[in-house]
């Protein structure tokens, strides 16, 4: 399986007064625009993908949405679900995965800190190891059998800045 784990892009600051629900802000204008770039990127670099799993959240749905339109999938190719809700458990989100999601090439649209640690989960066995997600930041992620542990080898992690370089070399054809 390849487990891809996407970041919510940009999104509007914090503002109790304005949004006093968190799941409420949306991503900013800027965000919306850097995000469309890095998806197109994406597509151009041959990702694709049979599933999205997005967090609940305005921000992180208006990402997924984002990336979905990019990869030419249909709309019930995305599904919300709260196992990627800010703070979630990472072995609820595993366990949900299996039982639920049994497709080869998977999408996670998050947040932090909680996909580094699922990203470290998978890797090493449990959350110590320091990774740190930018803001649409995707990391990819080979997996043979999908468990709340060590089960995965990084394929890569790129933050935004690099692939837009990338894009920009022409790199990604």
């Amino acid at each position: 399986m390849k487990l891809y784990l996407l970041r919510h892009a940009i999104a509007v600051e914090r503002d109790p007064n304005k949004y006093p629900d968190d799941s409420l802000r949306p991503l900013t204008a800027p965000g919306r625009k850097k995000m469309i770039k890095i998806a197109d990127a994406l597509c151009r670099m041959g990702l694709q993908v049979d599933l999205i799993l997005s967090s609940p959240y305005l921000r992180a749905r208006q990402t997924a949405e984002i990336a979905r339109k990019s990869l030419h999938l249909k709309k019930d190719r995305l599904l919300l679900i709260d196992a990627l809700a800010p703070s979630s458990d990472p072995g609820q989100l595993v366990a949900e995965i299996q039982a639920k999601y049994p497709v080869e090439k998977l999408m996670l649209v998050g947040h932090e800190p909680d996909l580094s640690s699922l990203i470290s989960l998978l890797l090493s066995g449990d959350t110590s190891i320091p990774i740190t997600m930018k803001k649409a930041g995707i990391c990819c992620l080979s997996v043979e059998q999908l468990v709340a542990g060590k089960c995965a080898g990084l394929d890569w992690l790129i933050n935004p800045g690099q692939r837009l370089s990338l894009e920009d070399d022409g790199m990604t054809s």
